[in-house]
């Protein structure tokens, strides 16, 4: 299984685990009776130089199951709380364990994890295990993030287990290999202010710095510096996630890495008709995380972290405290200008004005009240002369279009900047049903819809037939779709 080449093997590390021991627990995977590989990222795996896993499927299923330890693995679960819907809870790993830090042919410093690999100290009640079904549609949707150009963990590999795991019935089971800048969390400095001692969220503090954000750690508050860093990544990441009408659907500060990558793909979807309160969540019935609440909730996190890093922002607490308050408070400024120009780009507006922001909002509006697809509607103004959709050539349109033409003469221009446009308004996302159809047949041991909708979801800016790209959402198939956490 092993090259000449240096750079393509099996190259991991382990500098996590030279932080104190209070933050990991050593644990093997649990052995399964018939691995069997059912999905493989092939362009991942060359980039992470382990392109030759793909000429021996057999072996590989074994290593990506848990069954044979890769060379050089040192397994380990990983030791977190987090806030939960608002509650704090001690975790931690509770179905998954690193096998180490794989570095890349680039030198680049890579979390290789296998997820629903059993049971482990941070269990609680679980079982550790993982469903085929919900392992593959985080490789699907994972992938597809990927591919819209929004920070996220990765999927190697699925492997099915010969094995039945139950949530409310049997299924099959499955292990995912994940891959990771890290999965250090906001939950994990949580973890450290809470049940650690001080010397120990230094410890993860500097480790953090160092692995993430080296340009921080020398400066005159390297605690500080983290939290900014962290904010400003994290108001990236959910504008992204709203310029495409991603839900993460579970929110909650466990769910937050620390190098603002999308991570856990629970009950995660994309919203088709436009509305700010949209949930697919099952277990979300307050709405805590629906679409427009996303950016109040990441900024409700990133206070979570602030208040971990207290201690080491000043020993003054009154101090630290307004050092760390001025930070948070600058997150809806910051938030608010990426966004806006988010939806500048989305609308072909190249040279905004203030008064601009006025067409976003009422296009917004518009799309809430007439019900209109999030996605479908800026491909329709990229038609620009002859709209698809039947909202724009509405009587209620007439107005604004007027006003969104106007946004296009500065400059000396007529039109928008297609150019923008084609680069943030994706032509194909994840759409429901689409994923549920694929799934369902996978489960049935037929990969050939899963496999045709993930060269799809590979080229979402790129150009894809009109019954692709303005398929009608079949009637009520969101209004009564429910998500899933697959624990």
């Amino acid at each position: 299984m092993h090259t000449n080449d240096k750079k393509h093997d099996w190259r991991l590390e382990h500098t996590y685990a030279k932080l104190p021991a209070v933050f990991f627990s050593a644990q093997a995977p649990m052995p399964v009776p018939k691995p069997e590989l059912v999905c493989f990222n092939e362009g991942l795996a060359e980039a992470l130089g382990l392109g030759f896993l793909k000429k021996d499927p057999e072996s590989t299923a074994n290593f990506l199951s848990g069954n044979q330890l890769p060379k050089g693995a040192q397994p380990l679960a990983q030791a977190y709380a987090g806030h939960q819907f608002g509650h704090f809870n001690r975790l931690g790993d509770g179905r998954a364990v690193l096998l180490g830090e794989q570095i890349d042919p680039l030198g680049n410093r890579i979390d290789i994890q296998l997820k629903g690999s059993g049971q482990t100290p941070y269990s609680r009640r679980g079982d550790g295990k993982a469903t085929q079904y919900s392992m593959l549609r985080e490789y699907l949707i994972s992938e597809a993030m990927y591919h819209l150009g929004i920070p996220t963990t990765r999927s190697l590999a699925v492997v099915t287990t010969g094995e039945k795991v139950f949530r409310e019935k049997p299924h099959d089971g499955a292990v995912l290999t994940r891959t990771a800048a890290s999965h250090i969390r906001i939950g994990t400095f949580e973890y450290a202010r809470n049940f650690c001692t001080i010397e120990e969220l230094k410890a993860l503090t500097n480790y953090t710095l160092e692995r993430h954000y080296p340009d921080k750690k020398e400066a005159a508050n390297p605690a500080l510096e983290l939290l900014k860093a962290v904010m400003h990544e994290h108001i990236d990441l959910v504008v992204d996630w709203m310029r495409v009408g991603f839900i993460h659907g579970v929110l909650n500060t466990d769910n937050m890495s620390i190098t603002a990558e999308t991570i856990d793909y629970g009950p995660c979807a994309f919203m088709n008709t436009y509305d700010r309160k949209t949930v697919f969540s099952s277990i979300d019935r307050q709405g805590r995380y629906a679409f427009g609440n996303q950016p109040p909730i990441v900024q409700w996190n990133v206070t979570v972290l602030a208040n971990a890093l207290l201690p080491l922002i000043s020993e003054n607490r009154d101090q630290a405290i307004a050092l760390a308050q001025e930070v948070i408070d600058g997150f809806q400024y910051k938030f608010t200008e990426r966004w806006y120009r988010m939806m500048f780009a989305k609308l072909g507006i190249a040279h905004p004005e203030d008064k601009d922001k006025k067409v976003v909002d009422t296009l917004l509006e518009l799309m809430e009240t007439h019900k209109a697809d999030y996605t479908q509607v800026f491909l329709d103004l990229q038609q620009y002369e002859q709209p698809h959709g039947r909202f724009l050539n509405t009587e209620a349109c007439k107005d604004w279009w007027k006003r969104w033409k106007e946004t296009h003469t500065r400059g000396g221009g007529n039109k928008p900047d297609l150019s923008l446009m084609n680069t943030v308004n994706p032509k194909v996302i994840p759409r429901n049903h689409w994923v549920e159809n694929v799934l369902e047949t996978a489960i049935k041991g037929d990969m050939k819809p899963f496999n045709e909708l993930l060269e799809i979801l590979s080229t979402p800016y790129g150009e894809h037939p009109d019954e692709l790209q303005f398929q009608q959402v079949p009637a009520d198939f969101d209004a009564q779709y429910q998500t899933f956490c697959g624990t």
